[in-house]
């Protein structure tokens, strides 16, 4: 694997394992230069929301990069509050003129809104009959979310982007989406930063002369899982990229599955509650 790798996705797609997620960058300059960063340093996947309120940001600075947009993977998702068919369609195309964007790469589905994420991949698949998007997606669907889209849908989600590190690896979810070949990406894929200080990846870290997060972003790639570490500090940025340089071993990956505790930082798809 190296810094360009991607994944093939169901219908031919490349997507890279490795992006710059955007969460919570709110300042316009400091947005910009990350992604300036990110791109510079060889990142090729960006991934907003419209609940990010960056969407114009990242259009700008891919726009002024000197990056080709076709070789650039931009995600962005609709939010909770339009969810269903036509709603979805609307803000797609809010969305769209953000960017100032002709199509986008992925498309998802942010949270599985109850009696409404059904008709919300409905609109997602228009989009991609369309051709608007260039692939189909989830995020923060449980197995039985997956199940209810699949037995009706014409065109099977992509992508599933869901909470996972080593304190909640998701096997289960993740052997569910590898057999209906629905690539898996990781939001959070450092817990938040909550793993870092795990005695057991930081003796990890010092045996492979690596930092803890490198120890887990690189567990991530290792477990065929997209990742999309998010900050504005140039250093990070570079240090999440600086990845291909080593590679664990079985007993390494062993002890790393070992510290699952099924421990969430964000909110459970069955049960979550956002005030905005």
């Amino acid at each position: 694997m190296n810094l360009h790798s991607t994944k093939k996705l169901a219908n031919g797609a490349e997507m890279p394992y490795l992006g710059l997620g955007v969460y919570k960058m709110t300042d316009r300059d400091e947005t910009l230069e990350a992604i300036e960063t990110a791109l510079d340093l060889g990142y090729r996947a960006i991934d907003t929301a419209a609940l990010y309120y960056n969407e114009e940001e990242v259009g700008e600075a891919i726009r002024h990069s000197s990056v080709p947009r076709e070789d650039l993977f931009v995600t962005t998702k609709v939010w909770n509050s339009d969810q269903g068919y036509d709603n979805t369609l609307r803000a797609f195309e809010t969305s769209l003129k953000k960017l100032d964007m002709d199509y986008v790469d992925l498309y998802l589905t942010h949270w599985s809104v109850e009696h409404k994420y059904v008709d919300t991949y409905r609109a997602i698949e228009r989009l991609y009959d369309e051709k608007l998007i260039r692939v189909t997606g989830v995020s923060n669907h449980h197995e039985h979310h997956l199940k209810t889209i699949l037995a009706t849908c014409n065109v099977a989600p992509m992508v599933n982007q869901i909470e996972a590190h080593p304190y909640l690896t998701q096997e289960p979810l993740r052997a569910f989406c590898e057999q209906q070949q629905i690539a898996v990406t990781a939001w959070s894929p450092l817990g938040r930063g909550k793993v870092l200080n795990d005695e057991t990846i930081i003796r990890i870290a010092d045996e492979y002369n690596v930092s803890p997060a490198q120890i887990i972003l690189r567990w991530h790639l290792q477990n065929d899982v997209i990742i999309i570490p998010k900050s504005v500090t140039a250093s990070r940025i570079k240090e999440n990229s600086e990845l291909y340089h080593f590679e664990l071993t079985n007993e390494t990956m062993q002890q790393l599955n070992a510290l699952n505790r099924n421990e969430r930082f964000g909110q459970n798809p069955d049960n979550f509650k956002f005030d905005f």
